[in-house]
């Protein structure tokens, strides 16, 4: 490392490329314990949620985010359309992607599912 002055008085340093990474690298990881301590607080305040893996897993492979809610909630097919006001037929359809279901009937879902009608939505 190297310290000078530049000729309008303002101090500068000069690292070696290792020096530099390894400033950078100490930064990301200050970052990311930020990151993880800010979602500890939520979790233990009650506003997030940890989902187990095998159901993150699902999620991350694709599978449809209704079922897989529905699935870690514990609901039947049929449960969670009496609990929505649909039919057990047009959330098997939802489900397996052959419909949309419309904004309405996925802020219903939702909110029995207790997520967002975002986290409903495949981005594929």
């Amino acid at each position: 490392m190297v310290s000078f002055k530049t000729p309008n008085g303002e101090d500068m340093i000069v690292l070696s490329k290792s020096d530099y990474e390894a400033l950078l690298d100490r930064a990301e990881l200050t970052e990311d314990l930020a990151a993880v301590d800010s979602y500890r607080r939520k979790l233990e305040a009650g506003e997030e949620e940890a989902i187990p893996e095998e159901f993150a897993n699902r999620l991350i492979d694709g599978e449809n985010p209704i079922r897989v809610y529905r699935d870690l909630r514990g609901l039947s097919a049929r449960e969670l359309a009496e609990k929505t006001g649909i039919s057990a037929a047009f959330l098997s359809e939802i489900e397996n992607g052959k419909k949309d279901g419309g904004v309405s009937t996925l802020k219903k879902i939702a909110q029995v599912l207790g997520v967002t009608v975002d986290d409903l939505i495949d981005d594929d």
